[in-house]
């Protein structure tokens, strides 16, 4: 792709020819006679302009090569190196580069002054991934002075350069390494024992201790002696997360401990990316479902390990949006797409009692065939609102308003929890875990 260039005067050229003119004024007015000595000035500034340009370093040779990373994880920081290697010659005097992007980076400095070395420079920015999808580098600025100081050569470089941020599955990975590697029962939970769960796995001689129900009478009877069923924890369970992008979702919440603002949305596809690992490591399988003002991604359930990196693509692929969620479309055309019993996921948020009501029909419908953990966020924001110590009358009223609006809050999660949902209400440092831990105590209780 072509760059564009561009030559222009310093603000010091341009001073020191605006001094000339009013000098050549005055004498032309008092001094005819020595007008021309302004003059001169004028015309002397102007071929210091055009000397520097000619010694400036050459802008064809100014090329940048970025180094920047090919992926990223949503909410990291990552660096870019810029080097410019211009060749021997009159060094480049007081470089600076600029460097755009869209709106899923956030890029510091605005404008890096480089540090210049033997034939080329150097400049560093650091780089935010603010949200999830395609990041592009579009363009960079690069700016230098001739050795007179006078003149600017710019030269802007097209990059077009795509980088894609995904959710932190790194992290998933070492929350997850770290669960597997723990001796507890949910360590154990994992493994296909014997005498867990409900699927049928063999026969076994009954020995006293055994519990008696577990006898199976009519082979027994065959064989001559008593034998005893023994099950085996199920495998092959179909889970779905439904994802809720609608605009509350796309709000951002801080992490109390890290200081770490992420949006609810991004929260909700790690907490589920780690369960999804821990779930198809365990053998259950998993898909994903979005949705806003309509439903518009639906992978159905996969399994096995070597599944988690297309999940993770797939997970890419739940856009923010600014539309009000439609419950009554979404989680309809959820119901229809499942065939067999499902343990669904949702991850949403609601902020008054209206809104939530078509929410709770539609969780109803779900609860006919399937198993629902429904997943929001705590409002932090209210809690501290609500336990504030109110100095003047106007917080006092913050504090009542919220106090009301977390009551309809807390009403909603209960009517949910006595229609048999599992109602998850976490904050964004305890999210992950409770969502794991809740997948895991359904497995542990054969609900699944």
């Amino acid at each position: 792709m072509k760059f564009r260039t561009q030559t222009y005067p310093t603000r010091a050229a341009v001073f020191a020819a605006a001094i000339g003119l009013p000098v050549t004024l005055m004498l032309a007015m008092f001094l005819p006679g020595l007008w021309l000595i302004g003059a001169g000035w004028v015309a002397a500034v102007m071929g210091l302009i055009v000397l520097d340009a000619l010694l400036a370093a050459s802008i064809a040779r100014m090329e940048p090569h970025i180094d920047a990373p090919g992926s990223g994880y949503v909410g990291h920081d990552y660096d870019i190196r810029v080097t410019t290697e211009f060749g021997p010659g009159i060094p480049p005097r007081a470089p600076e580069q600029r460097l755009s992007v869209n709106d899923r980076l956030s890029v510091t400095p605005t404008l890096a002054r480089a540090g210049v070395g033997d034939g080329g420079m150097l400049s560093l920015f650091g780089m935010r991934t603010d949200l999830r999808g395609t990041a592009v580098l579009e363009r960079i600025w690069t700016r230098w002075q001739g050795p007179l100081g006078l003149i600017w050569r710019q030269r802007i470089d097209p990059l077009q350069s795509e980088i894609p941020v995904t959710s932190d599955t790194q992290m998933v990975r070492d929350t997850a390494a770290e669960i597997f590697s723990k001796d507890a029962n949910i360590g154990q939970k994992l493994q296909r024992l014997r005498g867990d769960g409900t699927e049928f796995d063999g026969l076994t001689e009954w020995l006293p201790g055994m519990d008696k129900r577990s006898i199976d009478w009519k082979h027994s009877a065959r064989h001559g002696t008593l034998l005893s069923r023994e099950f085996r924890t199920e495998r092959n369970h179909n889970i779905i997360f439904a994802f809720d992008s609608g605009h509350i979702m796309a709000e951002e919440v801080e992490n109390l401990e890290t200081g770490e603002a992420m949006t609810k949305l991004d929260r909700a596809l790690n907490a589920a990316l780690l369960m999804a690992f821990v779930s198809l490591k365990i053998g259950d399988k998993v898909g994903i479902y979005a949705f806003d003002e309509r439903p518009y991604l639906y992978a159905p359930a996969i399994g096995n390990t070597r599944s988690f990196s297309q999940i993770r693509r797939v997970s890419a692929k739940v856009e923010y949006s600014t539309a009000e969620t439609n419950f009554t479309l979404g989680l309809s055309q959820l119901a229809q797409n499942l065939q067999r019993r499902t343990l669904i996921v949702v991850f949403t948020d609601f902020v008054d009692s209206t809104q939530a009501e078509l929410m709770v029909e539609n969780m109803a419908r779900l609860l006919k065939r399937h198993i629902v953990i429904f997943v929001a966020f705590r409002n932090t924001a209210l809690d501290k609102l609500i336990t504030q110590n109110a100095q003047t009358p106007q917080e006092a009223a913050a504090s009542l308003i919220g106090d009301g609006l977390m009551r309809e809050r807390d009403i909603v999660l209960r009517r949910l929890e006595r229609m048999g949902v599992n109602v998850i209400d976490a904050d964004a440092e305890t999210l992950n875990m409770k969502v794991l831990n809740t997948y895991m105590l359904l497995k542990a209780r054969n609900a699944i």
